[in-house]
């Protein structure tokens, strides 16, 4: 389930707009993000053609079932590590971009182990 940093970061925000807005087009993806219209094309045709999307024929982008599961995996990474690093007393907003780097490098041996870590302090 490897797939470029980049790639990661587009099925994570199709999630976070489907759950936000209910329907996702690429406008809404390039608009999320600050990419072009033709960038954010390009990639959603990637993403198709790998089976990771699914676009109607109106436009309406959704996640296929591989490409939710990558989504949700960023997506828990991402709100698990900036809320950590938030509680430890990182300012919000580098927390949120230290999380958006870390997310993508961090094994899932040790994301496992800091969340055991973690909850069991908090316990």
């Amino acid at each position: 389930m490897k797939i470029h940093e980049s790639a990661e970061n587009y099925l994570e925000t199709i999630l976070i707009l489907k759950n936000r807005k209910g329907l996702v087009r690429s406008i809404d993806i390039a608009n999320e993000l600050g990419f072009s219209k033709p960038s954010v094309s390009i990639a959603m045709k990637n993403l198709r053609e790998n089976g990771y999307i699914e676009v109607d024929s109106k436009g309406f982008i959704e996640l296929a079932e591989s490409g939710k599961k990558i989504a949700e995996l960023i997506y828990e990474r991402h709100t698990f590590l900036s809320a950590w690093l938030e509680n430890i007393g990182v300012n919000p907003k580098i927390a949120a971009e230290d999380a958006c780097r870390m997310e993508h490098i961090i094994s899932a041996e040790s994301f496992e182990a800091i969340k055991k870590y973690v909850n069991s302090y908090n316990s």
